[in-house]
């Protein structure tokens, strides 16, 4: 309360008999709650202040980090606190929401629980990086199990042959079969077969003149869908060939594109202004052309970001499946930090796709 540390046990006793301590004792008399209060923030926001710069989000014991608290001369002490003892303290962390809490036969663990804006929306980034990635490449998986299904639906099933029984009228009628591949196909007569069985040697004969144009038009069918589905496969192959080149790279930097300088130790004379890249050099940094005064300045693509243009302006995109495309801004999605895109050159040209804004930027 009156924030003097005494040398020895004679110095503490001839401070409390001193004037202003007497003092101090009747200002807190009159509201020590407020007293108490300010000690108890001071406590709570010098401990949290360690356990995040200390041990950042791992889940550690309580102890080691009030021993290391308490390690520093000029603490707030716990018994000029609200909590009376560590446990409590702990416990009101847990319910307050700024640490998880777990008690274990060793003790209480605490676990701090970072609310920064800027953790979060970093966090929120890389999240959302990673779901578009996955949507481009299950679009890419629609897309060839589409190209799939209509390749199965052009084709024909074929008829199955059906096959019966051999009945005979009577026990006494002899079947005899001609195993000879040419005397088969040069007579049928050599075969000495029944009544009932010349009959369904007839019948089997006329079936099978009349299957003869339609196993011709299998042989066909059977070509066209060899052909059919080396189409599919070069489709695969070529579709494989996009998805493995969708992997994005940690380098966008290309040339003719406007960016702008976000980094201040130039100054404020080129914070925040817009410059055109002239040539990029060894993919991560750049020599750009500032629009305003036209400086050339070398710069790291750190120190730069995309800049983007009002709706049917032309723009470049500068990573993922579709880099190096040119492109028209049909619109921007403020919500998932994306923009509409139509494809202007390329094979796709025409199609139109999602893309994230730092993935493209105005083409100058």
């Amino acid at each position: 309360m009156c924030q003097k540390q005494c040398r020895d046990e004679n110095g503490f006793k001839c401070h409390c008999m001193s004037e202003s301590h007497q003092r101090q004792l009747l200002l807190a008399s009159e509201n020590p709650i407020k007293f108490m209060d300010y000690f108890s923030d001071e406590f709570k926001s010098d401990f949290l202040e360690l356990l995040r710069r200390r041990f950042g989000t791992k889940r550690v014991h309580n102890n080691i980090v009030y021993n290391e608290y308490i390690s520093h001369r000029e603490h707030v002490h716990m018994n000029s606190t609200q909590w009376e003892t560590l446990t409590d303290f702990t416990k009101w962390l847990g319910r307050e929401g700024l640490c998880k809490v777990d008690e274990t036969p060793k003790g209480w663990y605490i676990q701090y629980i970072d609310r920064d804006p800027e953790t979060i929306r970093r966090q929120e980034e890389e999240a959302r990086k990673k779901k578009q990635e996955m949507d481009d490449v299950e679009r890419s998986a629609r897309f060839i199990a589409e190209q799939v299904r209509r390749g199965q639906d052009g084709k024909e099933t074929e008829t199955e042959p059906v096959y019966t029984e051999l009945q005979r009228e009577s026990e006494e009628e002899k079947v005899t079969f001609n195993l000879s591949a040419a005397v088969a196909s040069s007579s049928k007569s050599s075969s000495v077969l029944g009544a009932s069985a010349l009959k369904a040697s007839a019948a089997s004969s006329s079936v099978k003149r009349k299957e003869t144009p339609s196993s011709s038009d299998s042989r066909r069918e059977k070509k066209k869908k060899s052909a059919l589905e080396e189409i599919i496969e070069m489709e695969e192959k070529k579709k494989k060939k996009q998805l493995s080149s969708t992997v994005k790279t940690d380098y966008w930097l290309q040339p003719s594109i406007v960016v702008k300088v976000i980094t201040k130790k130039l100054g404020e004379k080129y914070h925040k202004k817009k410059a055109v890249v002239m040539e990029v050099r060894d993919k991560y940094a750049a020599v750009v052309k500032m629009i305003d005064s036209g400086d050339k300045l070398k710069l790291d693509q750190n120190h730069l970001e995309t800049v983007i243009p009002a709706p049917g302006k032309r723009v470049l995109i500068l990573n993922g499946p579709y880099r190096d495309t040119e492109a028209l801004l049909e619109g921007i999605d403020e919500k998932n930090f994306s923009a509409t895109l139509t494809l202007d050159s390329g094979p796709q040209k025409g199609d139109r796709v999602d893309i994230a804004y730092e993935d493209f930027s105005k083409l100058a």
